[in-house]
């Protein structure tokens, strides 16, 4: 495996653990998911260059997209779940009680 792939999951591995134990607030879950994301989008664009294809694919494009509207859905549920609850602690927010 190589130094370039090694630091990719790792990168990846290191959040998806942040996510797993560490979801006490909401922004540290989103930064979480946004660190998820960014690994994935450098992996999935020095993937063309590796394989040495003529042309490089779309689905970076689309994945950093899909990232963008992703963080701004997740900071307009931060605002709103602070203005109603009055903190970002996760276990304040209930689905029942919404």
């Amino acid at each position: 495996m190589s130094p370039l792939h090694l630091s990719f999951f790792s990168a990846f591995t290191m959040s998806s653990l942040g996510f797993a134990f560490h979801r006490t607030h909401l922004i540290s879950a989103l930064l979480c998911l946004e660190s998820m994301m960014l690994s994935m989008y450098i992996a999935l664009s020095t993937w063309p260059i590796e394989t040495q294809t003529p042309s490089p694919t779309l689905m970076p494009i689309l994945m950093l997209a899909f990232s963008a509207c992703e963080a701004g859905t997740g900071l307009a549920m931060l605002v709103a779940s602070t203005r109603t609850h009055g903190s970002d602690h996760l276990h304040n927010l209930n689905l029942l009680q919404c």
